[in-house]
């Protein structure tokens, strides 16, 4: 099952909060981490993760369907890398 962000509103309305407050939470939060991101800067939730965003250079490829060479330009993408602590708990440690 995937969590979606309606799960995570609704999570958040279960601790004392209303729907429309927890909305705004998750999306101010969001809204934060994408900023971060889109300037470069690394994310890092202690206990949780580290989101960064690395440079892809030019590179070939190939599109599956045609067999056609082409060439992928430059990007940028976003990683992320768990806490140790949060690894721990996906392990059952």
């Amino acid at each position: 099952m995937t969590l979606i962000k309606a799960d995570i509103v609704e999570k958040i309305a279960k601790k004392g909060f209303t729907k429309r407050k927890s909305t705004q939470m998750v999306e101010t939060i969001l809204e934060i981490i994408k900023n971060s991101l889109e300037n470069g800067e690394d994310v890092l939730i202690s206990g949780f993760g580290k989101f960064c965003v690395k440079d892809k250079r030019k590179r070939r490829g190939r599109n599956p369907q045609t067999g056609q060479d082409l060439l992928l330009g430059e990007r940028r993408v976003v990683r992320f890398k768990c806490s140790g602590i949060l690894r721990d708990k996906i392990n059952g440690k």
